[in-house]
């Protein structure tokens, strides 16, 4: 359904992406950019500001954003009358923060509109869209994280080691342990194998706190 807004309409442009993220072509900057362009010109819409969180998690509070704050500000200042974001996700996920912004949006009177799944809070079926796909983008997550820990579980019930691979050869952890056995300190393990130029796993420096983790995940073998 098209907005009620009329070609006065004063939009702000949101985007954002994580760290990890900026390498995806489907939540990329310029993707996100593309549909929001999009749709603001069919729409006849007027761009207020084109604001941007980069390497921003979405887990990050949006007070705690500091694109997101300044569009809310300006919102809250009437500068415009709604906010626009190629993908939910990008502005929230979490059933909290997509509540705050929807009681700023009742409170503020600008609309919330969401591309990806069609939500325009402009009506009240697009907010009560709004709602829900925040209630199943958040069961998605923990559905996500309780599947990754039952599987990290199993592995390590059947024998496996979590964590990074140990790639200090045998011999130079055998060496340790023996030297730690017959009573020398970490520090002092440290430097013999810092003198004789011993490189450790991933080379850096021998310290205690290195000689002690290889004597602990040894051990545990």
């Amino acid at each position: 359904m098209e907005s009620p807004k009329t070609a006065e309409t004063r939009a702000i442009s949101y985007r954002r992406v994580s760290t990890d993220e900026q390498a995806d072509s489907g939540l990329g900057l310029e993707a996100q950019q593309s549909a929001i362009a999009k749709t603001i010109e069919a729409r006849g819409w007027t761009v207020t500001a084109e604001l941007v969180d980069a390497g921003i998690s979405g887990s990050t509070p949006p007070p705690s954003r500091p694109a997101l704050a300044q569009a809310l500000d300006m919102l809250d200042a009437g500068e415009a009358d709604a906010l626009i974001v190629a993908k939910l996700d990008r502005a929230t996920r979490s059933v909290a923060d997509l509540c705050y912004l929807l009681d700023l949006a009742d409170k503020q009177q600008f609309d919330f509109i969401a591309l990806d799944l069609g939500i325009d809070t402009s009506t009240p079926m697009g907010r009560a869209m709004a709602q829900m796909a925040g209630v199943f983008s958040e069961l998605e997550r923990k559905m996500i994280g309780q599947r990754t820990s039952d599987a990290l579980q199993a592995l390590k019930a059947n024998g496996h080691r979590l964590g990074r691979p140990i790639e200090l050869p045998q011999p130079v952890r055998q060496r340790i342990v023996e030297e730690r056995n017959n009573g020398a300190s970490l520090r002092t393990i440290a430097q013999n194998l810092t003198d004789e130029g011993v490189p450790t796993a991933r080379g850096g420096s021998w310290h205690a706190s290195t000689v002690n983790a290889v004597i602990t995940s040894t051990n545990l073998d």
